[in-house]
């Protein structure tokens, strides 16, 4: 039975709290510096596919292959340095507006399953006030188009299940496909968890096959994800055995697992994904806790209504952490496929068993703390992992365009981003590199380092932070 309209937070303030956060979000785009060291990475990798060319295969660093992602994430940072040139707006509208799609389309699915636009505001307006959601929608990575695959293909489904269209079955397959082009394997895998598990109670399986066009649909799925995968095999022999057995297989069942050829592994004690969930579900996650145990309490689950809906949401919800209870390697970001299911999941426990209208107000934590935690970073009132100052006070230098550019012991992707990937990173051990070099050079080390060059004439000419730009020519 559909509950009375007065049960649910106001239209107004649920759109006030949609509006806010994703205005916010995107005018914060701009005033704060790709860091260290996810987002600097990712956005090198994407300035160097934008000014060689090569879409194919993502570049680790110049002629270096990066192998342990799929292209999308890069495909979309490049596409906004096509449109406003190569600065931290262009590298991260593209993976916002990626997240208002996921927002758009919690947005369609609230509103068509519980018969009400209203109720459509409620969903989005939960999502996008959920913290770790917006914050990393604006950022540089590869999880927001891997929820935005995974979202497409669940609400795909529960249209086609529920005879909403035939456009939702093509849908879902191409879900899937992108899936595949934004964190491969991974993709079908949390799809799988969530659809397998569901489709077993009441022999809903026995549907499945009558639910879906598997001709037509399989083939899109081939013909949008594969030939990536061929081409980028071919380009760079060795990418399908690192990436499909090393990356989905050793990097989960082999702890600590040293084949990475692109940094450290998160080593983390297993089940520290569920201690995430909850983390990245704030502000919402105690609400979702507590209308569980209320529904412990009157001898209900979730799922009330026959369709099913309740249970849907929550093995989507619950399919990242199920999966990453077994692995140490994770992160934090590993949860946001589970986000737009945990907005809908609030909702339909809001509709089964209303709370306090007040309660929801909480939601405006949410652009309280982007105000703040930008304001923080774009005025300096916290310590930023990020190389842009002294790159921007090395670029001021008369010499900087005719001398090299290095750092001492470890170059940061950040350094590599903001020279335009002039830096260089070398060693301590001297004889190793400076007895060939001719050239003039500028170099970073830290404050503490009193290396001195032999038989060259240095000088400070810049001091940030922990950091030193030093000028170096070669003496008389």
């Amino acid at each position: 039975m559909q509950k009375p309209m007065l049960s649910r937070p106001s239209a107004k303030m649920l759109l006030i709290l949609l509006i806010s956060t994703m205005a916010l979000r995107l005018l914060s785009l701009a005033l704060y510096p790709l860091m260290d060291t996810t987002e600097a990475r990712y956005g090198e990798m994407a300035r160097i596919m934008f000014e060689t060319g090569n879409w194919i295969t993502p570049m680790f660093d110049y002629d270096v292959p990066f192998w342990g992602k799929p292209p999308l994430f890069t495909w979309l940072s490049s596409l906004g340095f096509s449109l406003f040139g190569i600065n931290e707006f262009a590298a991260r509208v593209p993976h916002l507006l990626v997240g208002m799609g996921v927002i758009g389309l919690v947005y369609k699915l609230g509103k068509d399953h519980f018969q009400s636009t209203a109720m459509g505001i409620f969903s989005a307006s939960i999502l996008a006030s959920t913290v770790s959601f917006i914050v990393l929608s604006g950022a540089v990575m590869t999880d927001t188009a891997l929820t935005f695959s995974i979202a497409l293909s669940m609400v795909s489904f529960w249209q086609a299940w529920n005879n909403r269209g035939k456009i939702w079955g093509y849908l879902f397959f191409i879900g899937l496909a992108l899936g595949m082009l934004s964190k491969g394997p991974l993709a079908l895998v949390l799809i799988g968890i969530s659809l397998s598990v569901w489709l077993f109670p009441n022999a809903r399986w026995k549907k499945l096959w009558r639910t879906l066009p598997w001709g037509i649909g399989t083939l899109l799925f081939l013909l949008i994800s594969v030939p990536w995968y061929l081409i980028a095999e071919y380009k760079t022999p060795g990418f399908l055995d690192y990436f499909i057995i090393g990356e989905h297989v050793k990097r989960f069942i082999v702890s600590g697992w040293q084949g990475d050829l692109y940094g450290s592994a998160h080593e983390r004690t297993r089940g520290t994904i569920w201690v995430y969930a909850f983390i990245s579900m704030l502000p919402w996650s105690p609400l979702v806790i507590w209308q569980w145990i209320r529904s412990i309490k009157d001898a209900k689950d979730v799922e009330e209504s026959p369709d099913g809906f309740g249970s849907f949401l929550l093995l989507w919800m619950l399919s990242p952490m199920i999966l990453f209870s077994f692995s140490g390697n994770i992160l934090a970001s590993y949860v946001m496929p589970a986000l737009p299911a945990t907005a809908l999941l609030v909702v339909h426990l809001h509709h089964q068993k209303p709370l306090a209208k007040w309660l929801y107000k909480i939601g405006f934590i949410t652009p309280i703390l982007l105000i703040i935690l930008i304001s923080a970073l774009h005025f300096d009132w916290v310590e930023k992992r990020s190389e842009d100052k002294i790159m921007a006070n090395w670029k001021q230098q008369p010499e900087a365009a005719q001398s090299d550019l290095f750092y001492l012991h470890k170059r940061p992707f950040s350094a590599q981003y903001y020279s335009a990937g002039k830096a260089k990173q070398r060693s301590t051990d001297l004889d190793s590199w400076l007895p060939s070099q001719h050239k003039a050079f500028f170099i970073v080390q830290s404050n503490k380092d009193h290396t001195v060059y032999a038989n060259w004439s240095c000088e400070e000419r810049s001091h940030i932070g922990k950091e030193s730009l030093i000028y170096c020519k070669s003496k008389p």
